[in-house]
């Protein structure tokens, strides 16, 4: 979250997630003045993940500013989904969730 562009709303966001291949892919937001545009940073991650070989993500941890981890939007939860699993795990306020308990009855794409 370090390196986010939140001059809007200063709400920096930074996630990580481990790859079914062991690496380490990351993101951060980036904010745009017309807010329906800003990128979210779990779609930073996405692309990175792709950029790097592409792969299936096993475990995702996103938080704001202070650290403390937070749920991702529901564009980016169908977003996780279809880059990881339904087994995929998601650090949240709550513990670990798996994306099925975060996104039931969610599109496909397994």
């Amino acid at each position: 979250m370090g390196h986010a562009y939140a001059p809007y709303s200063d709400y920096s966001v930074g996630v990580a997630g481990l790859t079914d291949d062991g690496r380490v892919v990351v993101g951060c937001n980036v904010e745009n003045a017309s807010y329906g545009l800003t990128l979210c940073a779990e779609c930073a991650m996405v692309s990175n993940l792709h950029l790097g070989g592409g792969g299936k993500l096993t475990h995702v941890y996103c938080v704001n500013a202070s650290g403390e981890p937070i749920m991702p939007c529901g564009r980016c939860r169908q977003l996780l989904w279809e880059h990881g699993s339904p087994a995929t795990e998601l650090m949240t306020d709550e513990g670990v969730l798996t994306m099925a308990q975060v996104l039931p009855k969610s599109w496909g794409f397994e």
